[in-house]
């Protein structure tokens, strides 16, 4: 076995055109996201909300895990992202009196709308993504890496997250816009990954960043056999990759206290790849031809 990584199983990348294109997931393998570090951004915007907008601390804080687990239920079985403009929403209006709905029945967001502004909103959803962005710094061996796969491949983020804006301000203050053709996620896509509608936003995604003509690249499109996604989530990542016809390199390096959804694969997962951590990618790659 290499060090660092191995074969899964699937049908893996056996020549240098055959591979055109890679996706990386963002939390949790682009960056290490512990429930400590995500604890700290949730107890600073708290802070901050309750300075601002005058209301109380630990009532947010309590109602911001009910709201999560509650997103958590009904969301993601729906393929549906945790929206933060969604659970700001209704921790304000809990937080302003109004009672939230019993577990088996949802909330009417509308009423829970009128007792916050639109601006209110912007501002806290704003505050959650500067403090993440400044709170998580990035590991600076990303950014060389990205910068020699983008000389042979398209590069782009596919994420599950709830609020995209978080990862453009990340994306662009580590520094890795130069190297990446796109940014997709599912807040602004609509579907959660394993969804296959993720996948296809991310394969227009990347036609649109490249003129078409180089092989792997049909019709204006990539194949999907010419894509290959890297993510930490066996049934996100892998299962949903592989159904969409891509290939899939698990990640093993996700923290053991990630508070990050991780969902349960239907069957027996079977990567093209298993790495040790997200450096190791570079080495597999050119050992299995396809640097």
């Amino acid at each position: 076995m290499n060090e660092g990584w191995r074969t899964g199983g699937g049908t893996r990348p056996a020549s240098p055109d055959l591979l055109r294109a890679i996706t990386f997931d963002f939390g949790n393998t682009l960056v290490p996201v512990t429930r400590a570090a995500l604890g700290g951004v949730v107890e600073t915007l708290a802070s901050a909300v309750a300075d601002r907008l005058a209301v109380d601390r630990a009532g947010f804080l309590a109602a911001w895990d009910e709201e999560r687990a509650r997103q958590l239920r009904e969301d993601v079985p729906a393929f549906r992202e945790l929206d933060l403009d969604v659970r700001m929403v209704r921790i304000l209006a809990r937080l302003r009196g109004m009672e939230p709905p019993p577990d088996a029945l949802p909330w009417d967001d509308a009423v829970a709308a009128a007792r916050s502004d639109p601006a209110e909103i912007d501002w806290a959803v704003g505050v959650y993504s500067d403090v993440f962005v400044a709170r998580l710094p990035p590991d600076p061996a990303v950014s060389p890496l990205l910068a020699r796969l983008a000389r042979r491949h398209v590069l782009a983020v596919l994420s599950n997250w709830p609020l995209a804006s978080t990862i453009d301000r990340y994306v662009e203050r580590a520094g890795w816009a130069p190297h990446l053709a796109a940014v997709v996620v599912s807040q602004r896509v609509g579907v959660i990954k394993p969804h296959p509608g993720i996948f296809r936003a991310a394969e227009e995604a990347l036609a649109a960043a490249v003129d078409p003509g180089p092989a792997g690249v049909q019709d204006g499109a990539f194949a999907p056999a010419s894509i290959l996604h890297v993510g930490d989530d066996p049934a996100a990542d892998v299962e949903g990759a592989q159904a969409a016809g891509w290939r899939a390199a698990l990640v093993r390096s996700r923290p053991p206290d990630s508070p990050l959804p991780e969902l349960s694969p239907v069957g027996a997962v079977k990567p093209d790849l298993v790495l040790d951590r997200l450096l190791d990618l570079e080495p597999a790659l050119a050992l299995l031809g396809c640097r």
